[in-house]
């Protein structure tokens, strides 16, 4: 489940980056000096926002658990990663887009609000990944519930989440990264 709350932050990250360091390559309405400190605040409380928002919603599914049973289907990271993306690609470039054009206003604000959305999103998928550690189980959501909401895994058409053991699948317990594999001896 934290695979689909990570799947946007990588995009968001280097997308604000780049949208970022071309903004202060213009010079802009407000110079470079306001432009760079708005887009710092502007990166610190999308940061905060993110990382915090519909937490509740999160705690309240999470307690609401029920084992994954047979009838299940409980994909991939990379299934889930790729999906996530194809399904939000036309908003990833129209944010990318608007992040460019604040340049001309604000230099690099708008990159780096896009930039802390990205990290909030990283934030979030660590702390989900923190409740998953203490209650010694991965949690997943089924197929048929991303669906129907474009990858929003809080959504409201997800009813629970579904639990395997700490083992179970290719994403580690820690926010949804990928799973090590052991080293050979």
């Amino acid at each position: 489940m934290a695979v689909v709350v990570r799947a946007g932050a990588a995009p968001l990250w280097w997308l604000g980056i780049f949208a970022a360091g071309i903004g202060v390559l213009v010079p802009g309405l407000t110079g470079r000096r306001i432009g760079v400190l708005t887009g710092a605040a502007l990166f610190v409380v999308a940061t905060a926002v993110v990382a915090y928002v519909r937490r509740g919603r999160y705690r309240a599914l999470a307690r609401s658990t029920a084992r994954a049973g047979r009838n299940d289907v409980l994909q991939d990271r990379a299934v889930t990663v790729r999906n996530w993306r194809r399904a939000h690609r036309w908003w990833l470039l129209l944010t990318f887009l608007a992040a460019l054009g604040t340049g001309f206003a604000a230099p690099a604000a708008g990159g780096l609000l896009l930039a802390g959305c990205g990290a909030g999103l990283w934030l979030k998928a660590a702390w989900i990944g923190r409740l998953e550690q203490a209650d010694e189980a991965l949690l997943w959501v089924r197929v048929d519930w991303l669906r129907a909401a474009a990858g929003r895994p809080a959504g409201r058409a997800v009813k629970a989440y579904r639990t395997t053991g700490i083992a179970a699948g290719d994403a580690a317990p820690g926010g949804g990264s990928r799973r090590r594999s052991a080293a050979m001896v």
